[in-house]
């Protein structure tokens, strides 16, 4: 919803209500279809040293809007691109922040 905020003409999110329904959608996607996505992408994720996940991450954004319908969308395939590798670096600062010290 935050990052809805940011890019008000390419991410359109209804309500808090479709944004919690979103989340999650996005995550029972992760959970079945993203790791047969990371196995059969083995070889081209391989060979871009990992960055290919950033595609298989846009792709299950992308899935979760054709899902929730005219509720949740994304502009183009970029931003929802755009959007995974945010998600990635705040849920990396965020764990980060709370990892407990060794």
């Amino acid at each position: 919803m935050a990052i809805s905020g940011f890019f008000p003409n390419s991410l359109y999110v209804a309500s808090v209500g479709v944004a919690a329904v979103a989340a999650l959608v996005l995550g029972v996607l992760n959970w079945l279809v993203r790791p047969i996505l990371i196995i059969l992408s083995l070889p081209i994720n391989f060979l871009t040293l990992g960055l290919f996940g950033i595609v298989i991450n846009g792709l299950m954004l992308e899935l979760t809007s054709v899902i929730i319908g005219n509720s949740f969308e994304f502009s183009s395939f970029w931003m929802a691109m755009g959007v995974a590798i945010l998600m990635s670096l705040v849920s990396t600062i965020i764990a980060q922040y709370f990892r407990r010290p060794e």
